[in-house]
């Protein structure tokens, strides 16, 4: 099931706001009959959506992998006009939105969809999936440093931790680190690291799940694979389902 605006805006009737108007302006039928509720949910598959009698077609699923450079939004929309990394992809005529953010100062991968489902089982972090980062600090973090990146560090929303990191490699004063995620909270790393007092200087995103950016060049995409499209669904699919309980509590109830 779907919000019947989420639906509209997909299929490119306009933005959702713009949508709830054809909606409460009557001009939106659902298998027939005229629906004025802003919340009806409806499933795309089964039911027939008409806008002034005019059949509505589902919009077909895409996937894109972006290497977003610095200095570009991860925004559907932005008053200021500033670069977005919707303009990487200005031939995908598809709505879509990225799949986690990266802030305007980050590099690196970008999946780009109209998914939802899909989109959503990334990055909840209930679900867990990983993204691997690769970060140049300054100074040189200490071993003690690394650990505390993987036992949790407290922020002001709460505590957060790695689920990997590793040092890559020395340049001048500064090096390079490689972590991995499998939560998220805005601007994390660059967060975590400000505690341990290495700032970070710069940070991309080489990776989610399997995906990896490659040798992808700065401002380009492609379009994903059948089979990664496949076996991120089914990874995602996997990680979502509840975990069962086997403790003997549980086991007697």
């Amino acid at each position: 099931m779907i919000r019947l605006n989420k639906f509209l805006a997909h299929a490119g009737a306009g933005s959702r706001r713009h949508c709830d108007g054809l909606i409460a302006s009557g001009r939106v039928r659902v298998d027939g009959i005229i629906t004025r509720e802003l919340g009806t949910q409806i499933d795309p598959d089964k039911q027939k959506i008409a806008v002034d009698d005019k059949v509505v077609e589902t919009e077909r699923k895409v996937y894109w992998l972006v290497n977003k450079p610095a200095g570009y939004l991860c925004t559907n929309h932005d008053p200021a006009g500033r670069p977005r990394a919707l303009d990487l992809i200005p031939h995908v005529a598809e709505r879509v939105y990225t799949v986690g953010r990266l802030d305007e100062a980050s590099e690196g991968l970008l999946l780009m969809t109209n998914d939802g489902d899909l989109a959503h089982k990334l990055m909840h972090p209930r679900v867990g999936i990983e993204k691997t980062y690769e970060a140049l600090v300054a100074g040189n973090p200490s071993m003690a440093d690394l650990e505390k990146l993987t036992a949790g560090i407290w922020l002001s929303d709460g505590k957060v931790k790695a689920k990997y990191v590793r040092k890559l490699k020395k340049q001048g004063d500064s090096t390079w680190v490689r972590i991995v995620l499998a939560e998220g909270k805005n601007r994390e790393i660059r967060r975590m690291l400000a505690k341990l007092e290495h700032k970070v200087l710069e940070l991309h995103r080489v990776a989610i799940a399997h995906i990896k950016v490659d040798r992808l060049p700065k401002g380009k995409c492609r379009r994903l694979k059948p089979d990664e499209i496949a076996s991120l669904q089914d990874l995602a699919e996997r990680k979502s389902r509840p975990r069962k309980s086997s403790s003997p509590e549980e086991t007697e109830k």
